[in-house]
């Protein structure tokens, strides 16, 4: 088990658990965070689970893929450190994980 802090766009903080097997998109979305539209479903198609990583833990993440850099090319949002959470799978993380809840486009 992995432990994810999220912070939403008001900036409040809920640290959850999160099971093996799910991305980290399914994680936040268990944990009752309605923020987080992933209107894809987690099929790496749009952009609306786009996420920040903790600046510390950015680089230590598997590599991002053409398919998600591009879908985050769209968005006038993007930062090094933003990700698509359904891209991050829970068992791949290299510890715990803080992610922010990146502003809607």
């Amino acid at each position: 088990m992995k432990s994810i802090t999220i912070v939403t766009r008001s900036g409040e903080e809920r640290t959850v658990t999160a099971s093996p097997g799910l991305s980290v998109m399914e994680a936040i979305r268990e944990s009752g965070v309605d923020e987080l539209l992933a209107l894809c479903g987690g099929c790496c198609s749009c952009a609306t689970c786009h996420v920040y990583v903790d600046p510390a833990t950015v680089e230590s993440l598997s590599p991002m893929s053409q398919d998600e850099d591009d879908l985050l090319d769209s968005s006038e949002h993007r930062t090094a450190q933003s990700r698509l959470s359904c891209q991050l799978k829970v068992d791949e993380l290299p510890g715990d994980l803080q992610i922010q809840i990146a502003p809607e486009d």
